[in-house]
């Protein structure tokens, strides 16, 4: 009997470090899967450049001398005004 109580508690023993250790191991990956995911988390941040918002469009000349005509033809753009604004889009 002290023999198989012997052997017992050896096994109990062995498994009990067995599981501490497992345990141990587990924890530590755990915490270095955490801390490399914090940092690369870190790095994303750090390095993504501010979105830029996206250029004006170029306004179209020949729309802008449709409404300016039109403006003129409803009479709220002086001969003058018109062909100063029609001289400024042309330059551009």
């Amino acid at each position: 009997m002290p023999r198989l109580l012997r052997g017992v508690a050896r096994t109990a023993v062995v498994a009990g470090t067995a599981t501490a250790v497992s345990n141990r191991v587990s924890r530590r990956q755990a915490n270095r899967w955490a801390a490399q995911e914090e940092q690369d988390y870190s790095a994303q941040q750090q390095y993504a450049p501010p979105p830029q918002p996206a250029p004006a469009p170029a306004p179209d000349p020949v729309a802008q001398l449709k409404d300016l005509a039109e403006l003129k033809a409803q009479g709220i753009l002086t001969e003058e005004e018109f062909q100063a604004q029609k001289a400024r889009i042309l330059a551009s």
